[in-house]
């Protein structure tokens, strides 16, 4: 070994047990901020109609009723699945959920940093700090941040993100056999997740592997291996789900049934590209990535930092609406807005890069894009991209790679993007902190009230929200406890609580909770099924934490059923009836 070698050598492992000290601290403290944030979210805020549910269907499963064959069910099934499961292992007790939530959070928070720093470690740009710029708004906008109740979004993404995580990985292994193979299975799962979205995930990067395949011969035989394992995947769940709930029924109500109640038109999902609000951004971002891609401007340094600060403009504008717009949702709609941009320019940008993609890296944009625009078949830009931040993250990431390629000499552009990712960065963790601590994206539910109560009840330990909705609930439960025999069946008039869940009673009743996207039977229906089913009591919730009336057809059902039923007690916030042929004996109490 020469002298310069033995000089050099105490220098590298020196730094290399810095960058590990550098990353243990980085991914900790990510974990721990996304999942602290989490679990802080839910000392104080409640979404009772989709954590009800969420575990209302997941105390059926428990119980071993199984979902499309003894109930309709429009949602795929491991969330509720893993949420029955916790329930079965742990018992009943709502905070259980709640660290499922934060736990997979600060996972997809820690896994969308080991994705930025894997596209970043080839190129010019400061590998570790771009990434860390890139994953810390994170903290507001991860999978569970905004809505911090398990939910299938939330779990979709982060199974996604696994499964990105996992195939970059096995491509900087060269793709050693059985692994790879492990990993295609894995990418059939966030179908059974989310469909729309983990489907759509499934078949982008199914395309791209394919596609990787065919034009790149090394990696034929990675690429059969990860379609084999993805179609064995799917082909076991398929066969699997026709064992138990039997495939004809999966499909009716998955497929067939959720389609019509929430699948949008195609103007409708391209309505967010053509938002007139959008012109000036279109404008201000065009010129931005212009001068920053044209050779005979980006040569120069004020073009390049006259990219730059276009390419800014967009995102210190969300920054200013926080100061500019009085009304909560102006002030979101500006950070909203930046989606459908950065959507476009990774679509370019990747379409640009396809004829020389030899990595699944380079194609990660379209598999994204095919991800997010999938996920936009439920609920659209406002409504969907609550769990999506990480994806966005990791386009943006694509996007400062195609403006810096390791290809050529990007050196003159890393410090105008490195300051680029520092202004995002900072506009992402202030809007985005907005985003969440405004809860904006719940205005659908009523969160007002002066006081924050605490639930008392033994299943419902770490539940907490404003206003009289846990009193109210709990006088329920007394009065269940008490006059209810446990056999009896009743109908939750619309379903908002988590009443099966809190008493461990079980559902007899076909649905549990009767609004449009998942009720599939009209007041005539429900009220011969209530006859069939033998339901001996109605209870009725007067007012909803929804802002809107869930069930359209209300009043319309509860004429119907006030045939076979009389009121036998009046609660604070909810309405007693049991059946005719029992309530003779039973003295009406005002």
């Amino acid at each position: 070994m020469s002298n310069l070698d033995r000089e050099s050598a105490p220098k590298s492992a020196a730094t290399s047990r810095s960058c590990v000290l550098a990353d243990l601290a980085i991914g900790a403290f990510l974990f721990i901020a996304t999942a602290a944030f989490v679990l802080w979210q839910n000392t104080h805020l409640t979404v009772l109609w989709d954590l009800s549910y969420i575990l209302e269907n997941a105390t059926r499963i428990s119980l071993r009723q199984i979902p499309y064959r003894d109930f309709p069910f429009p949602y795929a099934p491991l969330t509720f699945l893993v949420q029955a499961a916790i329930i079965k292992l742990f018992g009943r007790v709502v905070f259980h959920h709640y660290l499922y939530a934060a736990f997979t959070a600060a996972w997809a928070s820690l896994l969308t940093w080991r994705i930025l720093l894997r596209l970043f470690v080839d190129s010019r740009l400061p590998a570790r700090f771009c990434a860390f710029l890139l994953a810390v708004p994170l903290v507001f906008l991860g999978t569970s941040s905004i809505f911090p109740h398990p939910f299938y979004d939330s779990d979709c993404t982060f199974f996604i993100l696994l499964c990105i995580w996992l195939i970059l990985r096995l491509e900087s292994a060269r793709f050693p056999s059985f692994p790879t193979f492990i990993c295609g299975l894995l990418l059939a799962v966030p179908t059974f997740i989310k469909q729309n979205t983990g489907l759509a995930f499934l078949l982008s990067a199914s395309a791209c592997i394919a596609y990787l395949g065919v034009r790149n011969r090394q990696l034929r035989r990675p690429s059969i291996l990860l379609l084999a394992g993805a179609a064995s995947g799917f082909a076991c769940a398929l066969a699997l789900i026709q064992s138990t709930a039997g495939l004809a029924n999966y499909l009716r109500w998955t497929i067939h049934f959720a389609a019509s109640r929430r699948l949008p038109g195609l103007s409708t999902m391209l309505g967010i590209y053509r938002d007139p609000a959008l012109l000036w951004i279109w404008v201000v971002s065009f010129l931005g990535f212009s001068l920053l891609c044209l050779r005979r401007t980006a040569r120069h340094l004020a073009a390049r930092w006259l990219g730059v600060i276009f390419l800014s403009l967009p995102f210190l504008w969300a920054l200013a609406a926080l100061l500019l717009n009085e009304d909560a949702s102006d002030r979101v709609e500006a950070l909203l807005r930046l989606w459908p941009v950065l959507l476009m320019a990774s679509l370019v940008f990747a379409l640009w890069r396809l004829p020389h993609a030899k990595e699944f890296s380079q194609l990660l944009p379209l598999v994204l894009l095919g991800i997010v625009h999938g996920a936009f078949l439920s609920q659209q830009l406002w409504g969907s991209t609550y769990a999506l931040w990480p994806l966005l993250m990791i386009l943006l990431a694509t996007i400062l790679l195609a403006l810096a390629p390791a290809d050529r000499d990007s050196r003159p552009f890393v410090t105008p993007l490195t300051a680029f990712t520092t202004v995002v960065s900072l506009v992402l963790l202030i809007t985005g902190g907005y985003y969440a601590l405004s809860h904006e994206r719940l205005e659908y539910v009523d969160l007002s009230g002066d006081t924050l109560a605490h639930s008392k009840l033994p299943a419902l330990r770490g539940l907490a929200m404003r206003g009289d909705w846990l009193p109210n609930f709990k006088e329920l439960i007394a009065y269940a406890n008490r006059e209810i025999p446990s056999g009896d069946a009743i109908l939750m008039l619309p379903g908002e609580d988590l009443f099966y869940f809190t008493t461990g009673r079980t559902p007899q009743f076909p649905v549990v909770m009767l609004d449009n996207t998942v009720n599939p039977y009209g007041a005539t229906d429900i009220f011969q099924l209530a006859s069939q089913q033998n339901v001996k009591w109605l209870v009725v919730k007067r007012k909803l934490q929804l802002q809107e009336e869930p069930l359209a057809f209300r009043s319309q059902l509860l004429e119907l059923l006030l045939r076979d039923f009389d009121p036998v007690d009046s609660l604070d916030n909810y309405e007693i009836y049991r059946r005719k042929q029992m309530s003779h004996d039973v003295v009406v109490q005002h």
